[in-house]
C-alpha cells in the first residue's frame, strides 16, 4: 500500500506541476495531459528499467509518446527523475527552449520527437525489432491517443507488431473517448477498439487508466502472451483531476485563467491532503 499511495501522490503532484507550466506559458494540451498522468506516472516510477544518470544506457526500456501534443505530463516526470533539471521546466514554450511543445529529443529521456500523429506506433516497432535483433532484453512502450486511431500508419504498425511477434512491444491507448473537434465516435468511430486490435494479432486488456492499482497489476503482467504484443487500452477521463475540466472537450487546449488555476491548484492540494 505504501507503493501505490506514493504514485497516487506523485501523480498528483506531476498534475500540479504541469498545470503550473501550462498556465505560466500560456500554451499547452490541458486535457490529454491529465488523463495519461497516471499511466506516465506507474511507467516511470514503477515499471520501466530506466536511469536518469545514463539516458542512452543501451539495456535502457524505451518510450515513445506517440500523442507527442500531450507532452507537458513528461517533461514534468523527466525533470522529476533528474534527467534535467527542474527549473528548466519555468522555460517550457519560450523561445530558444529545448523543452517545446511535443517532445524533442535534444532533452535526455526522449527517445524520438514526435508530434505528427501516427508515427510513434511504427518508430516503436523498429525499436523492438531491433531489440529482437541485436539479442536484448529491453521493452518498448508507446502511448498514443485514441483520436490517433484513424491514422492509417498506425495500422501498417500494427500488422509489422504481430508479423514480427513483438512481445516486447507494449503500446498503451489513451481512451479518453474526446478529440481537439469533439467526441472520438462523431469524429471517427472506434468501437469495438479492442476487437479491432485483436484481429491484427495483439493481445488486449481493457484497464481504468486512472486508477494506479490497475495500471500497476496489468503493467506487471506485460507481456501477456509469448510471441504476441501487447495492448493497453486505458479507459481514461479527459481534463482528469480537476473537477471543471474533465470530460470537457473546450479543455483539449485550453489555458487556465488565475481564477481557475488556482481553483486547480486548491483541488489538487486537497487531493494530496488525504493521500497519507
Amino acid at each position: 500500500m505504501e507503493e501505490i499511495t506514493f504514485l497516487k501522490r506523485k501523480a498528483v503532484e506531476i498534475r500540479m506541476d504541469l498545470l503550473t507550466m501550462i498556465y505560466e506559458a500560456r500554451t499547452g494540451h490541458t486535457g490529454g495531459s491529465l488523463s495519461s498522468t497516471d499511466i506516465l506516472t506507474v511507467l516511470y516510477y514503477k515499471v520501466m528499467n530506466i536511469d536518469p544518470s545514463k539516458p542512452k544506457w543501451a539495456d535502457r526500456d524505451r518510450y515513445v509518446q506517440s500523442k507527442g501534443h500531450s507532452v507537458e505530463a513528461l517533461w514534468s516526470i523527466l525533470a522529476d527523475k533528474g534527467f534535467f533539471p527542474k527549473e528548466e521546466l519555468k522555460t517550457f514554450s519560450q523561445f530558444g527552449s529545448r523543452l517545446i511543445g511535443h517532445p524533442n529529443n535534444k532533452v535526455p529521456g526522449i527517445e524520438m520527437n514526435t508530434g505528427a500523429l501516427g508515427h510513434g506506433l511504427p518508430i516503436s516497432v523498429g525499436m523492438a525489432l531491433a531489440a529482437k535483433l541485436d539479442g536484448k532484453s529491453y521493452k518498448v512502450y508507446t502511448l498514443m491517443g485514441d483520436g490517433e486511431q484513424a491514422e492509417g500508419s498506425i495500422w501498417e504498425g500494427a500488422m509489422a507488431a504481430a508479423q514480427y511477434k513483438l512481445d516486447n512491444l507494449i503500446a498503451i491507448i489513451d481512451r479518453n473517448r474526446l478529440q481537439i473537434t469533439g467526441s472520438t465516435e462523431d469524429v471517427m468511430g472506434l468501437e469495438p477498439l479492442g476487437d479491432k486490435w485483436r484481429s491484427f494479432g495483439w493481445e488486449v486488456v481493457e484497464v481504468d487508466g486512472n486508477d494506479i492499482e490497475q495500471l500497476v497489476e496489468v503493467f506487471s503482467t506485460t507481456p501477456r502472451v509469448a510471441g504476441k504484443p501487447t495492448m493497453i487500452v486505458a479507459n481514461t477521463v479527459k481534463g482528469k483531476g480537476i473537477s471543471f475540466s474533465e470530460n470537457q472537450v473546450a479543455w483539449h487546449h485550453k489555458v487556465p485563467t488565475e481564477e481557475q488555476f488556482n481553483l486547480a491548484i486548491d483541488e489538487l492540494s486537497k487531493q494530496l491532503e488525504v493521500l497519507v
